[in-house]
């Protein structure tokens, strides 16, 4: 497909316009990494801190290889997604040990390392060794339904295999670091999903969505995910001092972090259920307010119950954890607010009652 001046153009833009970001003033792939990782389903403005925080902590993969999974996941708390962030350590092990703290330097052999899939590796290979390899996340896909006048749902199988191969054609090959940032960065900032600045734009003249008054419209899904609500119960074990913690262990979302015990459903539990449940651990002390945390794919309606207990020597496995000292540990973002927002004297008192 003839390019049109596609590149020159979007590099152009992307010289004046670019953010100042400091993944973008090396190549060093390690670097380009972490960002990329950190950048996968969070917003620039929303990531910033994180990796600057990350990075201070672990400079080089070889340091984030010598922390345990623990320490990775609390300087990941909040962030969400907490796959990404163990993915992110068992590359870093796999990096420090087997490539001697190298990166591989091909795209090929970086689809390989866990937790990288084409578009991360595209960008790793293309920023820091000039692999001529098309990036191709959401927002390079809007720039090019709107661009081509894509009138198929971009998450169809063969259309992403169809923006692939136009983002492969577009790709400049003697800038292919220089054009894929452009690309993305000019669908953050320019072609946007709502209210794009197409009255000013470099590609206006040639876009067939603007010229068919079409940009609100393209592009667009067939699926929408189904979003479940889910009821979870958290029971808040204290002795009037400490709270007690359990480490997840199952496949979720939250996987190694540290919550506490809880009854989860997915239908509403009665109150005549839930305080039998409660009783069964301790006295019930208080409940907080019932909160909605909202994931991709579930709706979490929670509620926190402090209950007394009498002793700590308790079957199942915990941690306590002094009530100043909770934040040592990585737990969910739910957790953090409810912790965060707890009177602890007023508990005290309770407890003492």
């Amino acid at each position: 497909m003839q390019n049109l001046g596609f590149s020159d153009r979007i590099i152009h833009w992307y010289t004046a316009h670019k953010r100042d970001l400091p993944w973008r003033q090396t190549t060093d792939p390690y670097t380009v990494w972490l960002s990329e990782i950190i950048l996968q389903q969070t917003r620039v403005d929303q990531g910033m801190s994180y990796f600057l925080r990350i990075l201070e902590a672990f400079p080089t993969v070889d340091k984030m290889a010598e922390a345990s999974e623990d320490q990775v996941l609390k300087l990941w708390q909040g962030l969400g997604y907490y796959s990404r962030a163990r993915n992110m350590h068992a590359t870093a092990i796999f990096v420090h040990t087997q490539c001697n703290g190298n990166f591989p330097n091909r795209f090929a052999d970086l689809l390989k390392l866990k937790g990288v899939g084409p578009y991360t590796a595209a960008a790793i290979a293309s920023f820091c060794f000039q692999e001529p390899v098309a990036v191709v996340d959401g927002n390079v896909e809007r720039v090019l339904a709107r661009f081509f006048g894509i009138d198929e749902p971009i998450d169809d199988t063969a259309v992403k295999k169809k923006m692939q191969q136009l983002a492969q054609e577009m790709l400049s090959l003697r800038q292919p670091d220089i054009h894929n940032q452009a690309i993305m960065e000019f669908g953050a900032l320019q072609c946007t999903p709502r209210a794009p600045a197409c009255g000013d734009c470099v590609l206006a003249e040639s876009c067939v969505a603007y010229r068919a008054q079409r940009v609100g419209q393209l592009p667009f899904k067939a699926r929408k995910t189904k979003v479940l609500d889910v009821y979870l119960d958290y029971i808040v074990l204290t002795d009037g001092k400490a709270l007690a913690f359990r480490k997840r262990s199952d496949t979720g979302i939250w996987r190694n972090l540290h919550d506490f015990v809880s009854i989860e459903a997915m239908e509403p539990h009665t109150e005549e259920a839930r305080l039998a449940t409660l009783q069964k651990w301790g006295r019930h002390l208080l409940s907080s307010e019932p909160t909605i945390h909202l994931l991709s794919h579930r709706k979490m309606h929670i509620q926190f119950h402090w209950v007394l207990v009498k002793s700590k020597k308790i079957k199942e496995a915990l941690i306590w954890q002094d009530f100043q000292e909770w934040d040592q540990l990585a737990v969910p973002k739910p957790v953090v607010s409810f912790l965060e927002g707890t009177d602890w004297s007023t508990l005290r008192s309770l407890a003492k009652t």
